[in-house]
């Protein structure tokens, strides 16, 4: 059967805590405001209010693009980053994605200290979820994953069952040398994890590895996974000038920090599919990027990400 898997990094898809009120701007400066009884009313009706403090949900406009970016790559199972939290998650899919069929949603709260988590939103049912957020540093000063390498096997129509490995890896924030040595450690533990989970002989099995690795490149960060001769990148598929997913305001940089990684049996029976990156729904300033926006898309804001959507089409 055909199967269409992607991933995307939805940036800061949150739902969080609100305590100065409503931004506006007086004598030309941005300031807060109170919330009126009837906003607080309206937060109420929704679901939204604990305790006397109020929630903001995720930017409308914003969401909304997020949510085409989305449906623009009509994908069947979707690997989302920097999610906050399951019933984040489930108010974004059933006010944004309802008709996009994402019967099936699989969060776990993981390791990141900002609340970020891997995701799976999927049109088929799960097998099993597996974690390996509990994973330590070889000097067991730390946990390994900076979120999860989140495992999910997807039940298909046919009976198979694709395993799928969710990754955020470490981010360069710190600096890109800085922080190699961390997404050496956690590549080096995915190919562990491979290979213990398909007897030394992971080529022979069909499985994606997906998600934002955080790297570029030649990286020596990422070179102990997608070194691997049991496996395609096959966002190599594409011409070098047009695998960019990533637009990066500060430096004006575009690179490639998200990956779909297919099995050497899945890759070679699947020689003819190419990856779509979905770029609509980055901001005008990046320029690079000259074809249509979604409604809505601002120079700066608002937009869907600072990441573009990736999806493949593959026979599973």
């Amino acid at each position: 059967m055909k199967l269409r898997i992607g991933t995307f990094n939805a940036e800061n898809l949150f739902a969080r805590f609100k305590f100065k009120g409503v931004q506006v701007k007086k004598n030309g400066k941005k300031t807060w405001r109170p919330y009126t009884a009837k906003e607080l009313e309206q937060v109420a009706k929704d679901g939204w209010l604990v305790d006397k403090t109020y929630f903001t949900p995720f930017d409308p406009k914003t969401r909304q693009i997020t949510a085409s970016a989305i449906k623009g790559i009509n994908a069947d199972v979707l690997a989302l980053q920097e999610i906050e939290a399951m019933d984040t998650l489930k108010r974004f899919s059933a006010q944004l994605l309802k008709q996009h069929g994402f019967k099936y949603k699989c969060l776990i709260d993981a390791n990141d200290p900002r609340f970020i988590d891997v995701a799976i939103l999927s049109k088929h049912p799960f097998d099993y979820i597996r974690t390996y957020q509990f994973d330590r540093t070889p000097d067991n000063r730390s946990y390994l994953f900076s979120r999860d390498c989140l495992e999910v096997g997807a039940k298909l129509p046919t009976g198979t069952v694709l395993p799928i490995f969710v990754n955020h890896f470490k981010s360069m924030m710190e600096g890109r040398e800085k922080t190699m040595a961390r997404r050496k450690l956690q590549a080096e533990r995915v190919v562990q994890i491979l290979n213990a989970r398909f007897n030394n002989e992971p080529g022979a099995a069909s499985w994606v590895v997906l998600g934002d690795l955080n790297d570029y490149m030649p990286s020596t960060g990422l070179d102990p996974l997608l070194s691997q001769p049991w496996l395609e990148n096959v966002m190599q598929r594409l011409p070098s000038q047009d695998r960019w997913t990533h637009y990066y305001a500060k430096q004006k940089e575009y690179r490639q920090l998200d990956y779909i990684l297919l099995s050497q049996a899945l890759a070679g029976s699947n020689g003819g599919s190419v990856p779509y990156i979905e770029r609509r729904g980055l901001p005008k300033r990046a320029t690079q990027y000259s074809g249509p926006r979604f409604p809505g898309v601002g120079d700066n804001d608002p937009k869907a990400s600072d990441h573009c959507p990736v999806v493949i089409e593959i026979s599973v």
